[in-house]
């Protein structure tokens, strides 16, 4: 006569154990993007501030004109802020490798490390101001009758002039 053995296996295998352990660990370390950076104070003493017109033409192919902030704190910080009166558009802030940008009309937030991403064209019009180098799909031109910044991957660019 045979005998028939039965021994349970895991329902699951032995891998859940792992899997689970994985999932854990990749929930606490995850994306940590930290705290958001404070507002700039623009009154303080270092900042350099220019203010004047520009339009946008965005990668979608549609060109917004406004008003443009940018701010630089040496190297260490920088703000750029571009409103179509009343409403801001786009502020983004640079500080020690640390970078943020807001689009408050659509109520979109983005943070991050390093100098920003090339695909957000605000982090690099500081840069530019700056005679600081530019990635290199950006082209930027400044003369007498104003400045540009494209990025040529995606066909944005910013252009406009400042007033003194």
């Amino acid at each position: 006569m045979f005998k028939i053995i039965f021994r349970p296996r895991l329902a699951y295998g032995p891998g859940l154990a792992v899997k689970v352990l994985c999932a854990g660990l990749f929930l606490a370390c995850g994306c940590q993007t930290g705290p958001p950076l404070p507002p700039a104070n623009l009154n303080e003493p270092g900042w350099i501030i220019r203010q004047g017109q520009a339009v946008w033409h965005t990668p979608k192919g549609q060109e917004i004109a406004g008003d443009v902030l940018v701010g630089t704190k040496g190297q260490e910080r920088s703000v750029v802020q571009f409103t179509k009166t009343p409403f801001t558009l786009v502020m983004a802030q640079i500080s020690d490798h640390h970078w943020q940008v807001e689009f408050p009309p659509q109520h979109r937030h983005y943070s991050g490390h390093g100098q920003g991403p090339t695909r957000v064209i605000w982090f690099y019009l500081p840069r530019a101001l700056s005679n600081e180098s530019l990635p290199g799909t950006f082209k930027w031109h400044q003369d007498k009758e104003g400045w540009r910044l494209e990025n040529t991957t995606n066909g944005e660019f910013l252009e406009g002039y400042f007033i003194e």
